[in-house]
């Protein structure tokens, strides 16, 4: 975790509580690159995040503007408006849903006079509290030492009293840089704490031996771990909040005659920061090594293709090569359309649409690598499992074409 010595005044509160006693205003805008509904959609994962920091979303406010204004995010009239509300409600957290300066943050705090949290800001605490092993912590940290870094001489706001004359060469500077470096050293010292956990992350997967491996890959919040459960009857930590599970799982699984590794990661989400990316790394090489990909959707969400979306362009940051994949929609069990009238002849919308017509629409897309199921309820867990059989099956032929002949005997029988 970061040193609260090191940091500004309003940066030692960089961590939320984990129970909700803080009231928060969210604050998205409207630009030509975002219409009005989908920043809606925005603030609604939004405050789903701060519901996950322990913070109550109490309102909204959106801007249409061309483009973000560089000293306040908001225009002035609006930034007024926050603050009215604020004020009136005792609200002591506003909350942006984009990444700020470390100038916006500064300035809107001295308007607002309450703590100022980005997107970004919300997710690494969020990746804070719930980073449990040695790895995660590591690499968490990481994250907030070079989401800070950029940020440090706008934080600084004490310094500004102790800062020289026309050079600003005063004692103020010498502090920031000294600050600087300390938080650079720092930054250097966790890559190569990083570096460590690679190799022995490495060298562990590679005393697995020749064993298939599947990743569960998805969006946050979709029911990876659940899933994770029902397969490999253990008892992996799985709860209806963001980002539940960041530590990797892996555990050997046997279906029938055949033993495969199963692997859970943890979910992508929307404007993802890249620090965490990045600081992710050896926890992302389990998809990177992995030879089948379960992709779990949610799809009672309303936006669950943008989400497809969104893990599908993470995946191939992470890794260029084509992995077979399987497409796991799950939570039919929450599943609702709205029935179109029938004198209504405009175009049906994702929102007509009843489970039977999407299911028979993936299935048109993807043949036979696509599946419907409920972790939660285990309907269909079986289809899944056999589905899973065959493909696993198809990959450990190709290294143990001598095992061929078990799998035919257990097929038969």
């Amino acid at each position: 975790m970061i040193n609260s010595k090191l940091l500004p005044l309003h940066m030692e509160n960089f961590e939320i509580s984990n129970t909700i006693s803080e009231k928060a205003v969210l604050v998205g805008l409207i630009t030509p690159e975002q219409n009005e509904q989908k920043v809606q959609e925005y603030l609604d994962e939004l405050s789903f995040l701060a519901d996950t920091a322990g913070v109550e979303a109490v309102k909204r406010f959106t801007q249409k503007v061309d483009y973000p204004n560089p000293i306040t995010f908001v225009g002035r009239g609006k930034l007024q408006e926050i603050k009215e509300y604020i004020i009136e409600k005792e609200i002591n957290v506003a909350i942006f849903d984009d990444e700020l300066s470390a100038h916006q943050i500064r300035n809107i705090e001295k308007e607002l006079q309450v703590k100022i949290l980005d997107r970004t800001n919300l997710i690494l605490d969020i990746f804070a509290a719930r980073a449990r092993t040695a790895s995660a912590k590591t690499q968490v940290e990481l994250a907030q030492y070079q989401y800070m870094l950029p940020r440090l001489t706008g934080l600084w706001t004490h310094l500004e009293r102790q800062r020289g004359g026309v050079g600003m060469r005063g004692p103020g500077e010498k502090q920031l840089e000294t600050d600087k470096r300390i938080i650079l050293d720092k930054i250097s010292k966790l890559k190569h704490e990083l570096e460590d956990i690679d190799k022995q992350m490495s060298v562990q997967r590679k005393n697995r031996g020749k064993l298939v491996r599947v990743a569960l890959v998805g969006y946050t919040n979709v029911g990876k771990s659940t899933l994770m459960n029902q397969l490999s009857k253990s008892d992996v930590f799985a709860e209806n909040k963001l980002f539940a599970t960041l530590d990797t799982t892996v555990r050997k699984v046997v279906i029938g005659n055949l033993p495969f590794l199963l692997t859970d990661t943890v979910g992508f989400i929307r404007k993802l920061p890249t620090q965490l990316i990045d600081s992710f790394k050896s926890t992302l090489d389990e998809v990177r090594e992995a030879d089948l990909l379960l992709h779990i959707v949610d799809v009672s969400h309303g936006q669950f293709e943008e989400q497809i979306d969104v893990v599908n362009r993470t995946l191939s940051e992470l890794d260029k090569s084509e992995k077979p994949m399987i497409m796991v929609f799950n939570k039919i069990d929450a599943f609702t359309y709205t029935p179109k009238d029938e004198d209504d002849l405009t175009p049906k919308t994702r929102e007509n649409i009843n489970l039977d017509e999407l299911k028979r629409s993936w299935v048109n897309k993807m043949k036979d690598n696509c599946i419907f199921i409920s972790a939660k309820e285990r309907t269909n867990i079986e289809g899944l499992r056999s589905l899973l059989y065959e493909r696993v099956k198809q990959i450990h032929i190709t290294r143990f074409p001598y095992n061929d002949f078990l799998f035919q005997n257990y097929d038969e029988e």
